[in-house]
């Protein structure tokens, strides 16, 4: 029979991140390539202080009635010529509206969007999976963890969430739509190339995204490095 474990509370922390990350992986395959419906709805120009793109909406058409608009921010010709330059990157309104310091968001979307304009041809596409993928209250609830002690990732698992609950096939499906089949992804994250070397779209290279920590999100940049994984 099983028993009950009441040991140091950061052992059990550690334990259960290891098994969540551990179904993370396991569950990973099947949350790369699960089909979603997602149709362009608009098209518009844009330009802005980095150039001017075109920028596509696209309406993910969900089960329930909380349908989300994601979009792509296109730059040049991408369908054809050399792979271009792609930023896979995840709301948050706290780092790219409020300008918060807690993590590295704003910075990498101000020096995605850079680095896309300075290139012939590249496309910024902005999913709709604020905090991670646990929505923004959610999100807010794990800073008030965090100021607690506790880092990213134990924040997420005491609210019962996994460490990173996104997830990419709408990005793919995006890139399907724009008649993109090989890029060179803007990333530090693993999942990300992973996800697209499972579809029809090819990563023939990874481009780090560097940024220089502050004193506020040091440790949470830590903790993407050490427990997510990150590069």
């Amino acid at each position: 029979m099983a028993r009950a474990y009441h040991g140091n509370p950061r052992t059990v922390n550690y334990v259960q991140s290891q098994f969540m990350l551990i179904s993370r992986i396991i569950k990973f395959d099947y949350k790369s390539v699960k089909m979603v419906m997602i149709r362009r709805a608009v098209t518009s120009r844009l330009p802005t202080d980095y150039g001017e793109f075109q920028l596509h909406a696209y309406l993910e058409e969900r089960d329930s009635n909380q349908d989300r608009v994601h979009l792509a921010l296109v730059k040049g010709v991408v369908e054809t010529g050399p792979p271009p330059l792609v930023r896979v990157h995840s709301e948050c309104l706290t780092g790219e509206v409020l300008f918060s310091s807690r993590c590295d968001c704003g910075k990498q979307l101000d020096r995605a969007l850079s680095a896309i304009g300075r290139s012939s041809s590249g496309i910024l596409i902005y999913l709709r999976q604020e905090g991670r993928g646990i929505g923004l209250l959610n999100k807010l609830e794990a800073y008030n963890l965090q100021d607690k002690g506790f880092d990213t990732v134990d924040a997420n698992l005491h609210l019962g969430f996994e460490p990173d609950q996104r997830e990419y096939s709408v990005a793919v499906n995006v890139l399907e739509d724009l008649q993109v089949r090989e890029v060179r992804l803007l990333t530090n994250n693993p999942d990300k190339v992973t996800a697209f070397n499972q579809s029809n779209v090819k990563v023939i290279e990874r481009i780090p995204l560097v940024i220089n920590s502050t004193s506020e999100n040091a440790g949470y940049l830590e903790t993407k490095r050490k427990r997510l994984g990150h590069f």
